[in-house]
This record gives structure tokens, sequence and C-alpha cells, in this order.
């Protein structure tokens, strides 16, 4: 186990990233999944699918289980320079940013798909 998995797993961290969630990931979500400059969802979903991450996708647009996405794999269909602007706006280090993206953008498109479609104006 190194070390990044014991702090993953710490409660300490676990609170702390609840913590951001809950009072700086509506915010970030908003300006990731809106439309900002990365084009809305389904901009979103189709950057995703074209690098490579269509059965994450699916999985989270369908009804069954979520697929995860690694914080990293993240960063790099967003673009890190997209990553590092949100981070610096909301004073939030790179890479806790990225996690808290990659942990809860399978929820937020489950979300804006109920019944296994986005919607159209997403």
């Amino acid at each position: 186990m190194g070390i990044l998995d014991s702090l993953e797993n710490s409660p300490a961290f676990k609170g702390a990233l609840g913590q951001l969630e809950g009072a700086v990931l509506p915010v970030v979500l908003s300006e990731v999944l809106g439309n900002g400059s990365q084009g809305g969802l389904n901009a979103i979903v189709a950057k995703l699918q074209q690098a490579g991450f269509g059965d994450q996708v699916r999985s989270w647009i369908g009804n069954g289980q979520n697929l995860p996405i690694t914080a990293e794999q993240l960063q790099q269909v967003l673009g890190s320079d997209v990553v590092k602007q949100l981070a610096a706006r909301f004073n939030i280090p790179v890479d806790q940013l990225s996690q808290v993206l990659a942990h809860a953008l399978p929820k937020a498109v489950d979300n804006a798909s109920p019944n296994g479609t986005l919607p159209a104006s997403s």
C-alpha cells in the first residue's frame, strides 16, 4: 500500500474531501458542465468518449453501476490548464480538485440522465 493509498483511506482526508465537495463542488461542476469553456455536459461526454472512456460514460448514463474514472484520466480529458484554472479560481490544490471531479462527475452525469439518455440541452 502506497502513501497515497493510505492518505485516500484516512478519515481526515475523507472528511476534507466531503467538505470540499459540499462547499465548492456545485460551483465547480457548473463551471465544468455548464456552457462555459468545456461546452456543457454533452461536450464533456463526447470528449470522454473520444478519449476512450466510452464504457465509463455508458455506465454513468445507463441504469447500472457507475464505472470509475481516475483523477488523472479526467484531467487528461479536460486539459490540465482547465483544471489548474479552476483550482486557482477556487484556491484548491489541483490534485484535490481532480479527485473531487473524478468522484462527482459520474454521479452528475448519472443524475442528468435518469431515463438512460442525456437531455439535448445539456
